[in-house]
């Protein structure tokens, strides 16, 4: 644990060390967060300068996949050699990423600072929530969930406006030279006040386990990013890849049960509780990419929405999360009792893509709002407690994996989700366009049934009509399909254990163990 500094002391209150600290996770937590984001809306920019447009996903790919494939490694290098250590040279790495990609001369550059820059992040948002769970007793931790979705919110809705901002006055390289002084920043926060025990394990680190686990990582995510878009879903790569991935996961397991120091311990998974926060933080992911991504589609080619100011859109879903993560954290740091929340999450969030997907070409700002309202609070419920629950959940040692396999799952949910919704709203999307403008509507979407406003304009008026309709149809398959698969949401929270948070008080040697199966 902490030395004294880094704690709660018993009346519930921090020193302001503490909350300097807190400030400088929430900047590094900010970062990985952002940065997807705001390099989104400088992509045009990018590639008008360095080409090589037939490479541009791989600037997303690259970084995706290195922080994927590296958030679990993180989670168990902090539990063996000490968190402080571990967490600034992810830091370090995730700057040094981004001031190499704001130098980059070609596209081939880039990707690769790229994937520089995403090993560097798989280490940021693990680091952040292993050191809250080492600073702040479980009880206490709900008081900083809304702080946690503050920050996702604000990436989010910010994310697209500083990007097209940076990009348009100071040049596309400033959105990764923007990452240096807020890193500068959590770096000296973190050296000068953030106080753990220095750690050094005996045991060596699992290599073999290591090179399982990102080789199966990679693969799924190559097999979600480029199934029905790169390459068909039947096609001689993607079975490759699944071959591969599973292959991969089955070796890691095996590996798993024999090394001394496993990169992610099985033994973390006989807590029921651990289990079913996974499942619900891959369906969270499942849903939220899939919603953030569709949302601001639907709105912008059916309701006729600026692109501009596509986080805004976001806006109702965001702050109902925001709002109902706040108080779900009060009222779990006030009463000890969390079950609740899991429960009327998924009941929400089940509920909500079941109204996002009755909207058709009719619907009403107003009413798609009230649905991602809906949506939102049923997250609100669920993003931080997964982490708390699971956490709680296991011993002091293996912080950092739980903190890192919850993130992971989440990732992962993410990646189908967005896979997954998306291959059944472009087939759809196809479909009604062949129905209603024939060869020609076909034609419009064959390379991509994500239109643009240029390329909606180029329609005739008759095939944009129908392009809307098929939009409309589109977000009615995801969404259905999104309500669909968080009823398994709901069937896992119903079988969470009420386990009692660790209290304030810092645990004594021996505690910092589940009471729901681990020991």
């Amino acid at each position: 644990m902490a030395d004294t500094e880094a704690v709660v002391d018993s009346g519930g209150k921090q020193p302001r060390s503490v909350r300097v600290v807190l400030l400088a996770l929430m900047i590094a937590m900010l970062l990985a967060m952002l940065d997807n984001m705001i390099i989104g809306t400088a992509m045009p920019t990018i590639v008008g300068e360095l080409g090589g447009l037939e490479h541009l996903s791989w600037v997303v790919t690259a970084y995706t996949l290195a922080t994927a494939a590296s958030t679990p490694i993180w989670g168990k290098l902090g539990d063996m050699y000490g968190r402080k250590g571990i967490f600034m040279t992810s830091i370090v790495l995730f700057l040094i990423g981004s001031a190499l990609s704001g130098m980059a001369q070609d596209m081939g550059q880039l990707i690769g600072f790229r994937a520089i820059q995403g090993l560097g992040a798989g280490g940021l948002m693990v680091g952040v929530m292993a050191i809250i769970g080492d600073l702040i007793p479980p009880r206490e931790r709900g008081k900083y969930q809304g702080m946690m979705a503050g920050v996702m919110a604000l990436a989010m809705i910010g994310g697209p406006l500083v990007g097209g901002t940076i990009t348009d006055h100071w040049g596309w390289r400033w959105s990764f030279y923007i990452n240096l002084p807020l890193g500068a920043v959590a770096l000296l926060a973190i050296s000068a006040v953030l106080h753990l025990p220095k750690k050094r394990a005996q045991a060596r680190i699992d290599y073999l386990g290591a090179g399982l686990l990102a080789a199966g990582i990679t693969a799924i995510v190559l097999v979600t990013t480029w199934g029905g878009t790169e390459y068909d879903w039947g096609s001689a790569v993607i079975m490759e890849l699944i071959a591969i991935g599973v292959a991969a996961l089955v070796g890691f397991v095996f590996v798993q049960t024999k090394a001394a120091e496993p990169v992610m311990p099985l033994h973390i998974f006989r807590s029921r509780n651990f289990s079913l926060m996974s499942v619900i933080g891959f369906i969270v992911g499942f849903v939220m990419f899939g919603a953030t991504l569709f949302l601001p589609l639907y709105q912008q080619s059916v309701q006729g929405a600026s692109a501009t100011n596509s986080g805004l859109l976001l806006l109702p879903m965001l702050g109902a999360m925001l709002v109902v993560s706040m108080i779900a954290g009060r009222v779990t740091t006030n009463t000890g009792r969390y079950k609740v929340f899991p429960v009327v999450g998924s009941v929400l969030m089940v509920v909500g893509l079941f109204l996002l997907a009755q909207m058709d070409t009719d619907t009403s700002r107003v009413m798609s709002g009230v649905y991602m309202a809906v949506l939102g609070a049923g997250m609100g419920c669920l993003m931080q407690i997964t982490m708390l629950v699971s956490q709680n959940s296991v011993e002091m040692k293996d912080m950092g994996v739980a903190s890192s396999s919850t993130t992971l799952f989440r990732t992962l949910g993410a990646s189908f989700g967005v896979a997954i919704m998306g291959a059944l709203f472009n087939s759809r999307v196809q479909d009604v366009m062949a129905e209603r403008a024939g060869a020609a509507g076909s034609a419009a979407t064959s390379q991509s049934a994500q239109l643009d406003a240029a390329g909606m304009a180029r329609l005739p008026e008759a095939a944009q009509e129908a392009y809307k309709h098929a939009v409309s149809s589109g977000t009615h398959s995801a969404f259905l399909l999104g309500s669909a698969v968080a009823v398994v949401a709901l069937v896992a929270a119903v079988f969470v254990k009420e386990v009692p948070l660790k209290g304030a008080a810092a645990p004594e040697a021996g505690e910092g163990v589940g009471d729901d199966g681990v020991g």
